[in-house]
């Protein structure tokens, strides 16, 4: 039985199409319905639809439980879930198997850095490598989605601003993160280098954010296999942090950390080549999978 509010939103293009519409997932993997058909005052931009608040909302479950307006999945393709954030933020060394496979002391404070939105690419396109790097390597994380604007956000409140929860990729050339002046956000921020999707499950369809299986495969072999239990700081610590520094607004993203597995911690080091398949699953929210290109 589905619970109040539980929704997967998504963005998708229609075949021969070339303007995003907005869809809700009627189960993963499933058919989809097109709200932009069932309310078409309803914006196309997935971060002014969270903007539009309640009313929005209010308008998809309507549309989920009308059963009307379906379109086959396999005649759409989906997009990012939201392609337009104003931020998208990202934490360092955030799980306890991350910071023991690269002999790490754990962060007293959480390491905030951050993608540029050009950065983002949908669920099933192409990761790029980029000419000016040779060791691209793979992070697969939990990413949280801003619903509700807040500025310093109490702790106890944080998830109040949470509309709900995605898989993301947070592609990392190590030797501009790492060496090259250590330049950490140009490392993570070429095109192409946050893959995320498939949909924005709510938080209403998340058992617990803090207890989710969170898995990377590349060319099917399994290299990252672990659980957000292992987050050092909780998903309202790191919004109550964040909040002190910058107001968090509706479509924001916020990158949460990745676990152990990792390729540049492996011996030898690993690093992603034309033609390899990186898929991050995380359980309850759905998978991702990216070709090297």
């Amino acid at each position: 039985m589905r619970r109040p509010g539980a929704m997967r939103l998504v963005r998708f293009l229609r075949a021969g199409g070339n303007e995003p519409r907005l869809g809700l997932e009627e189960a993963p993997g499933g058919p989809l319905v097109d709200l932009s058909a069932a309310d078409p005052a309803l914006p196309s931009s997935m971060r002014s639809f969270l903007e539009s608040g309640p009313r929005g909302l209010a308008s998809a479950q309507r549309a989920l439980d009308s059963g009307q307006h379906r379109v086959a999945r396999g005649s759409v393709q989906l997009l990012a879930p939201i392609g337009d954030p104003q931020k998208v933020i990202c934490v360092g060394l955030n799980y306890r198997d991350h910071c023991q496979e690269q002999g790490a002391k754990v962060p007293k404070y959480p390491i905030i850095f951050n993608k540029f939105p050009s950065a983002i690419t949908g669920p099933f396109d192409d990761i790029v490598l980029p000419p000016d790097s040779n060791e691209v390597d793979w992070e697969a994380e939990l990413a949280a989605v801003i619903g509700k604007p807040g500025r310093h956000i109490e702790e106890a409140a944080a998830l109040d601003h949470v509309v709900g929860f995605t898989v993301a990729n947070d592609v990392s050339a190590r030797d501009w993160q790492l060496r090259n002046g250590r330049q950490w956000l140009l490392g993570k921020t070429f095109d192409t280098f946050c893959p995320l999707g498939p949909a924005l499950v709510t938080k209403e369809a998340v058992r617990d954010v803090h207890s989710l299986a969170i898995r990377c495969r590349v060319n099917g072999q399994l290299m990252q296999d672990s659980s957000t239990q292992q987050l050092i700081f909780s998903l309202p610590h790191l919004i109550a942090w964040v909040s002190r520094f910058t107001t968090l607004l509706p479509g924001d993203i916020l990158l949460t950390g990745t676990p152990a597995g990792v390729g540049f911690f492996r011996k030898p080091p690993v690093f992603l080549q034309r033609g390899d398949e990186v898929q991050c699953e995380i359980e309850e929210l759905g998978a991702i999978c990216n070709r090297v290109a």
